[in-house]
């Protein structure tokens, strides 16, 4: 008898162990914001280029202009054609460097699909295993990020694909 209530007890406590556990997973606020990554400062990094296989330097690359833009893509990646036609309109400033991270892709989509939409992009960094994308702070494709390259500061990080309110957005900023 006491073996049964003893079995009982185990149980019942396991039950609400996993139940509140479970509770409190729930009440957890899960909602991600693009908040906390704004203002800080974007960590160096290097990559192999999609057509050249030459390393390229973030560092080197973004002290061009007073702006880079990166712009995480992979050509299986239907929001990343939808919003190509906007990366190529933002190609068209000056003050602006673009740096495309193409993510888990084949090499050989990737280039047709620049073939066939156009090239927005000053560089093209492959990164066939994710760990650039990962190491910037990106959840999928397509994310984008504008960066002030004096200080390296992330000004903006926009999730899903650039449309026409966000090019105007980004417009705006470049220009002050």
């Amino acid at each position: 008898m006491i073996k049964k209530k003893l079995n009982f007890l185990i149980i019942l406590s396991l039950i609400l162990f996993v139940f509140f556990s479970l509770l409190l997973g729930l009440n957890k606020n899960n909602y991600y914001s693009t908040e906390k990554i704004m203002n800080s400062k974007l960590e160096n990094f290097q990559g192999v280029d999609l057509y050249s296989n030459k390393n390229i330097n973030f560092s080197e690359v973004s002290r061009s202009e007073n702006f880079t833009l990166i712009n995480i893509w992979a050509s299986w990646c239907l929001p990343c054609k939808k919003e190509h036609a906007f990366l190529l309109d933002l190609n068209k400033n000056y003050n602006l460097v673009m740096i495309g991270i193409n993510y888990k892709d084949n090499i050989e989509n990737a280039k047709s699909f620049i073939l066939n939409l156009g090239n927005p992009y000053d560089f093209i960094i492959k990164d066939y295993k994710g760990f650039i994308a990962i190491e910037l702070g990106a959840y999928g494709v397509p994310e984008t990020y504008l960066i002030r390259n004096s200080n390296n500061e992330i000004l903006k990080k926009y999730i899903g694909p650039i449309n026409e309110k966000k090019l105007k957005e980004i417009k705006s900023i470049i220009k002050k």
